[in-house]
C-alpha cells in the first residue's frame, strides 16, 4: 500500500455537512462498509442517492446505475468501488458536471484511490478528496476513526 494521500479536514468537513450525496457503489450489505457509511450520512440529515448498476433499489430508495442517470444538479459523490472501476465513476462524474468528489479509502487497500483518478478530477476543476473514510470526519466521529484520523494528523496526512 502507497503512501496516504494529504485529506484537508476543513475540504471533508465541508463535503459532509448535509444535503445531497450520490453513494456510488451503495450496497444493502450489513457487513458492506457502503451500508454502514450510508446509514451514518442518514442519520446526520444527508440525503444519500445510491447508485451500483447491480440494483434498481438499495435501502428503500431506488438506486440508479451510474452518476449520469441520477436526476437533478449532483455537486458531491462518494466513490465507494475499487480503484478500476472508480477511473469510470470520475470521468461519469466529469461529463455530469460533478464539483465535488471523495475518493474511499479505508484500511487495508487502495480504495477507490489511484493517481489517475486523482489526476483526472483536479484536471476537471473538480474538489477531490483523496483517500481518507469519511467517519474519520462525520461529528461525532467515533473512537477508532478518531484514533485514524489522530494518526494521520500526526503523519502529515490530515491537515486542518
Amino acid at each position: 500500500m502507497g503512501a496516504a494521500s494529504v485529506v484537508e479536514q476543513t475540504a471533508a468537513e465541508r463535503f459532509l455537512d448535509g444535503g445531497r450525496i450520490v453513494l456510488v457503489g451503495a450496497s444493502d450489505d450489513p457487513k458492506s462498509f457502503s451500508s454502514t457509511i450510508a446509514k451514518e450520512l442518514t442519520a446526520r440529515g444527508c440525503d444519500v442517492v445510491p447508485v451500483n448498476p447491480g440494483r434498481s433499489e438499495v435501502a428503500g430508495r431506488r438506486c440508479y446505475p451510474d452518476v449520469g442517470s441520477v436526476p437533478g444538479p449532483v455537486d458531491r459523490v462518494l466513490v465507494m468501488v475499487p480503484a478500476e472501476p472508480a477511473l469510470d465513476v470520475v470521468r461519469d462524474c466529469i461529463r455530469a458536471g460533478v464539483q465535488q468528489i471523495w475518493l474511499f479509502r479505508g484500511v487495508g487497500g487502495p480504495g477507490a484511490t489511484s493517481p489517475q483518478a486523482s489526476d483526472l478530477c483536479r484536471e476537471a476543476g473538480a474538489d477531490v478528496i483523496d483517500g481518507a473514510c469519511p467517519l474519520m470526519f462525520l461529528a461525532p466521529v467515533g473512537w477508532f476513526h478518531r484514533m485514524h484520523r489522530t494518526v494521520r494528523r500526526v503523519r502529515g496526512s490530515v491537515v486542518t
